[in-house]
């Protein structure tokens, strides 16, 4: 299958998301597309259905239309022009009873058409010949096998079609099994090896992904490190699209060596726990050499580096189903509420995450995002725990997204989990790859609410003593307001916790005028979002609570009256008047 981009899914009405949906399963990386006003809980919504199709087909991305054939005919046919080039496109009918491969034959339609009918319970509907005749498709063999020589298969089939028998060379049951006109004595051949071998026109070479590479660290820089492997691979006449992936001890998942051989080489990287390579290891191997047997069950090769080990299975190998990916940790911030406010790289990582932990409302916001996923869910205030069990989760191969409203670093998760991995410092911990994805955060949601409050130097200060003592947020709140910062205020109240708002409004107003501008946002991007303007002699306990974010403003900080009612706050940049 020559399919290398990740699909769009296209639908035009809420009824055909059910069906995207089931055919995301199947192909994870899609991205859904919806007709904006028709549609919701899609990645991209979109208004004029031309242009998003011509432009997705132009970029070379896989589309399936969850509408009628015709439309996408009609649509795509002013720019039909390479059938080289063209990327797969199909039509599935809304109610996902049927699937057509329309576009794409050099590109694996069929391929994917049938992938996608099988996650339907449906039989795709497959027209061309060679499929039929010959019972398999020779151009887009199944996962494990890879085509060296595609610019001779046309006229191999062609010829095959026409009467031509051919001698299979090698182990392969999709080609044993199938309709293939097989003969000792054929004319034309099909070569299954993992070796180097010289390409001719009447004979198909198929490089089944049997060879296992194991690296147990420490074989240099990445560039050499490469450069080792193709070495070996070359001395050893093995062809490097024979490799299904590199396999190494989970101690090592760290090393960029292994992650820079795994891309150089379009491959996975997996990696086994000390318990999976117990018996090896008790039986004398190097770590390398027992990652390899693992991923094989066969002896390497003579080792020529004793941290590098490379192995041949007898069929090909499945790395999703040996050892454990690496684990990732992603803490990210979803902005104060909105989809809207959610950045493109933090819905990738929803897209693309197993594991969602975090708060329930939290989790709440990510919206249809959010399906599919394991849902861990805990109380607000256990934030320990839940960074622990987002550790161990992705400590065993998952893809975490630890989700925080607002900005993760502030006042948030991503704190938490650095914090957990600093004190309790478990070894297993350490192969995780862990990334913050920032957010916007309610402060700034707020002034972008009312205006500029935060145009000159501000900061943030969290009246909740529950992790630091009122002492030092007394301080902090003189400090900040004798230097005439504009201050922005995170959980200013709570049910059990009321009177430290009232405190602060008094150390305020020892250095700020009574009509100072506050600003009060509440539920920022979310149903019942308020925002409006009192000031500092107003503020009270009753006026806030965990929802709401406060931005007292500094000595210089203005408000603008308009006609219609509204007011606009703003911070001048220049701090003295000019």
């Amino acid at each position: 299958m020559m399919i290398n981009v990740a699909p769009a899914i296209v639908v035009l009405g809420q009824n055909s998301v059910t069906v995207a949906r089931k055919i995301i399963t199947v192909l994870p990386g899609a991205t859904l597309y919806g007709l904006a006003g028709r549609t919701s809980g899609v990645d991209v919504s979109f208004t004029n259905f031309g242009k998003t199709l011509r432009e997705l087909f132009a970029q070379g991305t896989p589309l399936i239309g969850i509408c009628a054939a015709g439309i996408l005919i009609r649509t795509l046919a002013p720019v039909l022009s390479d059938k080289q080039q063209e990327p797969a496109v199909l039509a599935v009918a809304e109610d996902g009873s049927a699937v057509v491969p329309l576009l794409g034959g050099l590109a694996g339609v069929n391929d994917l058409a049938r992938r996608i009918a099988e996650a339907l319970d449906v039989k795709p509907a497959i027209t061309t010949t060679g499929d039929l005749r010959l019972g398999t498709t020779l151009l887009f063999p199944p996962p494990g096998y890879h085509l060296a020589n595609p610019d001779d298969a046309k006229k191999f089939i062609s010829d095959l079609l026409a009467g031509a028998q051919v001698k299979l060379e090698g182990i392969a049951p999709w080609l044993s099994d199938s309709k293939l006109p097989i003969d000792p004595k054929g004319d034309l051949t099909i070569q299954v090896t993992e070796h180097l071998v010289t390409l001719r026109a009447n004979c198909l070479v198929y490089h089944p992904a049997t060879i296992a590479i194991a690296i147990s660290g420490m074989i240099g820089y990445a560039d050499d490190a490469v450069a080792l492997v193709q070495q070996l691979l070359a001395d050893a006449r093995l062809e490097r699209a024979s490799v299904a992936g590199i396999f190494a001890p989970i101690t090592a998942a760290a090393d960029p060596a292994i992650h820079a051989v795994a891309s150089a080489l379009g491959v996975p990287a997996r990696f086994f726990t000390p318990n999976q390579l117990e018996v090896q290891l008790s039986a004398g191997y190097s770590p390398a050499q027992a990652a390899a047997i693992a991923a094989t069950d066969t002896f390497p090769l003579s080792p020529s580096s004793p941290h590098l080990a490379i192995a041949i299975a007898p069929q090909p190998i499945d790395p999703n189903t040996i050892g454990q990916p690496r684990g990732r940790l992603a803490i990210i911030g979803t902005g104060p509420g909105g989809s809207q406010w959610m950045s493109k790289e933090v819905k990738e990582i929803l897209k693309s995450a197993t594991d969602l932990v975090g708060y329930k409302t939290y989790l709440d916001l990510v919206g249809s995002l959010a399906d599919g996923k394991q849902r861990h869910e805990s109380d607000n205030r256990e934030e320990e725990a839940r960074a622990k069990m987002a550790l161990d989760l992705a400590a065993s191969g998952r893809y975490v997204a630890v989700v925080s409203s607002g900005d993760p670093g502030i006042y948030a998760m991503a704190t938490a989990v650095f914090e957990v991995c600093d004190r309790y410092a478990k070894p297993e911990w350490d192969s995780i790859d862990i990334h913050v994805a920032p957010g916007i955060s309610a402060m700034q949601a707020a002034a972008a609410a009312i205006g500029a409050p935060l145009g000159h130097d501000f900061c943030a200060i969290s009246l909740s003593d529950i992790l630091k003592p009122w002492s030092a947020i007394e301080q902090r709140i003189a400090a900040a307001a004798k230097a005439d910062f504009v201050i922005a205020f995170y959980n200013p109240v709570s049910k059990e916790r009321t009177w430290q708002l009232a405190e602060a409004r008094k150390i305020l107003l020892l250095h700020r005028t009574p009509d100072t501008p506050v600003v009060l946002a509440q539920n920022l991007g979310r149903p019942g979002q308020t925002v409006k303007v009192i000031t500092l002699d107003q503020l009270t306990p009753a006026t806030a609570d965990m929802r709401t974010i406060i931005l007292i403003g500094s000595t210089k900080t203005r408000t603008i009256k308009r006609r219609d009612g509204n007011i606009w706050v703003y911070t001048p940049r220049r701090y003295t008047e000019q």
